[in-house]
């Protein structure tokens, strides 16, 4: 009886060591690079997706170019089911022409600018009964700074095509990127493709980065990995969600990621003729249709 009294206090003592040690890597992870910027306080009224094991997040990238809030340059849906453990990516083109709430017809990433991320959150529900319950909003210098952090020998792209953006020279192939030159990767919009060959190519920038993490990250160095992410963005995605999600990643146990481009195939058209420029019109129901079925089949 002493014997199992005295293993469950040593088991007892390993628990404790380990928790203190992820959490005081976790806190010196997020202490070297925190975002000094941090808004105060954040209006987002998230929900919950009906199944309890799903979790949907607002991803924004944002260049406000000096500004306080400019329109967000990337909108995407990032969903987990954490049961099945298979990761989805929604990215919906910026120029989508819908009811932004209180504001009228617009193009999508007026929202950002209208309202911030609580009204980019009802749009999305009240366009496509799309419920979000966690945001992450990063700009484009913490982005770099964020890749060049988690990835100092550079993340592997194989380029599409030639591309010369801001300075940035990229040649078609296989290479490794920094994160300046992977941000003018995914950025990159003014061929014939427009908005539609820049988001492909930002879902090929977020598969690589979600594969190649498990080659930066040890479950050790997880919790610093975690903190260090963490004081690059804003975001109300709980800690103990991130390090739990972030596990599953880190260990290889999740399944590819699967992504969707809105508006889907044969559900838009564009046109030059409105308020707010050249948009894209879009059949939302059509589109809600194909975001529910791409979420749960």
């Amino acid at each position: 009886m002493k014997a199992v009294k005295r293993g469950l206090l040593i088991l007892l003592g390993a628990i404790v060591l380990v928790e203190g040690y992820f959490a005081f890597s976790f806190i010196n992870g997020y202490e070297s690079t925190k975002n000094t910027t941090t808004e105060a306080s954040i209006e987002f009224n998230g929900e919950e997706a009906p199944d309890v094991n799903d979790l949907n997040v607002l991803i924004i990238g944002s260049d406000s170019r000096g500004e306080d809030r400019g329109r967000s340059d990337s909108l995407m849906v990032a969903h987990y089911d954490q049961s099945k453990k298979t990761p989805k990516l929604i990215s919906i083109m910026r120029d989508s022409y819908v009811d932004i709430p209180g504001y009228g017809m617009d193009k999508i990433n007026a929202a950002y600018s209208y309202g911030g991320i609580e009204l980019v959150r009802k749009t999305l529900e009240e366009n496509f009964n799309l419920p979000i319950q966690y945001y992450v909003v990063i700009d484009f210098d913490h982005f770099k700074d964020a890749v060049d952090t988690l990835f100092p020998k550079g993340v592997t792209i194989n380029a599409e095509k030639d591309l010369d953006l801001d300075g940035v020279f990229i040649e078609k192939g296989k290479q490794k990127m920094d994160g300046n030159t992977l941000l003018q990767y995914a950025r990159f919009r003014k061929d014939e493709e427009g908005d539609f060959g820049r988001v492909r190519r930002q879902q090929q920038v977020m598969q690589a980065i979600a594969e190649q993490v498990t080659n930066v990250t040890s479950l050790t160095k997880l919790p610093k990995t975690t903190g260090k992410l963490l004081g690059y963005v804003e975001t109300n995605v709980p800690e103990n969600t991130m390090l739990s999600v972030g596990k599953d990643f880190a260990l290889g146990k999740t399944e590819s990621i699967e992504s969707l481009s809105v508006p889907v195939d044969g559900s838009w058209q564009f046109n030059d003729y409105t308020e707010s420029g050249s948009v894209i019109e879009l059949d939302t129901q059509q589109n809600t249709e194909a975001i529910e079925q791409f979420l749960t089949e």
